[in-house]
């Protein structure tokens, strides 16, 4: 999966799953890491994270802004 089609989903926000392929990670990592910040109260990643009880999200555009992905301009015709 590139950053084009993280951009091109249909939700404001990713599942670990599919960031874990951007990050060459393992989504369980993904998930424990998150679940670890936020009983710190820290986050460890360069971007936002959601954890609300067992389920863990991260929200689009601020994963495609920290991976340095700036969507295309659009043009008028």
């Amino acid at each position: 999966m590139t950053l084009e089609e993280i951009a091109s989903i249909d939700r404001e926000v990713l599942f670990p799953a599919e960031v874990a392929l951007i990050l060459q990670s393992d989504p369980k990592k993904i998930r424990l890491q998150v679940k670890e910040d936020k009983e710190k109260g820290i986050n460890s990643f360069p971007f936002p994270t959601i954890r609300i009880q067992t389920r863990t999200q991260i929200p689009k555009r601020p994963f495609l802004k920290a991976m340095g992905y700036e969507e295309p301009k659009e043009t008028k015709s």
